[in-house]
């Protein structure tokens, strides 16, 4: 078989995010190769404000989903949202691939050049960032962290107004900068909603440091893995990180989400 089908998880939801899903789906369409279907799915309620407790709650519901991906018959799954929340969990409950944004991205970014920067939308995301840098081994990679003054839902705006897209560009190359003046070859935007929007911009670079957009790169490493495993049937290891959950310890984490 040739054909692959991805379930791309997106932490904004159709009704919050109607302009956003809409250019990501044709940006899916144009990057993806033949055979390849990708689905976009959201969580409700959406990722709206930077802080870790958001991300674990929309990282709980991005686990559920990777299940039920592949119990649909999907082929991969990816993470189409930068922070990777539950990146290592979603990896223990199920066997097909799960690609996630900003591990691909900085990977991938480490064939660019030596020294990576990121910028994000708040600076309440830097501290999560870090831990990310340090759990893929990077942190003499990237060479640092800076932010905008954006909550997720905010930045959301840019895709119905020119303005408001202009601004978040401005905004982003004003924190990258710096970044390239002390030696970054590389700049990450730390978003798929910064990713997308400067999408448009082709070969975009700040100062000649390349800005690149992780999004047909985590599809791509998904489309990659799929075919892989076909070849060699491997996958992750089971022998640490990503041991594999017992059933009925899946199970029991579908059937209890408690609340007060």
């Amino acid at each position: 078989m040739t054909s692959i089908k991805i379930w791309y998880q997106s932490y904004v939801d159709y009704e919050n995010g109607k302009s956003y899903w809409d250019v990501l789906g044709r940006h899916l369409d144009e990057i993806v190769a033949p055979g390849t279907t990708v689905d976009i799915n959201g969580i409700t309620p959406f990722d709206s404000y930077a802080h870790p407790l958001v991300e674990f709650r929309c990282a709980r519901e991005m686990i559920c989903n990777a299940v039920q991906a592949e119990r649909e018959g999907y082929d991969a799954f990816v993470v189409g949202h930068f922070q990777d929340a539950g990146l290592y969990e979603v990896r223990a409950a199920v066997d097909i691939p799960v690609i996630a944004l900003g591990e691909a991205s900085m990977l991938y970014c480490c064939q660019l050049g030596q020294r990576i920067g990121i910028v994000t939308i708040n600076p309440r995301f830097i501290p999560w960032f870090h831990h990310q840098i340090g759990k893929y081994g990077l942190k003499e990679r990237i060479s640092g962290v800076h932010a905008m003054t954006f909550e997720p839902g905010q930045i959301l705006e840019a895709y119905s107004s020119n303005e408001r897209a202009d601004q978040v560009k401005a905004l982003f190359e004003e924190q990258a900068r710096p970044l390239v003046a002390q030696g970054t070859d590389v700049l990450i935007p730390g978003g798929g909603i910064p990713m997308l929007l400067f999408a448009k911009y082709h070969n975009h670079l700040v100062d000649e440091a390349p800005v690149i957009n992780g999004i047909p790169i985590a599809v791509k490493m998904a489309e990659m893995a799929v075919t892989l495993k076909r070849l060699t049937g491997q996958s992750v290891s089971r022998v640490s990180d990503y041991a594999k959950a017992p059933p009925e310890v899946i199970e029991e984490f579908l059937a209890h989400p408690k609340g007060l």
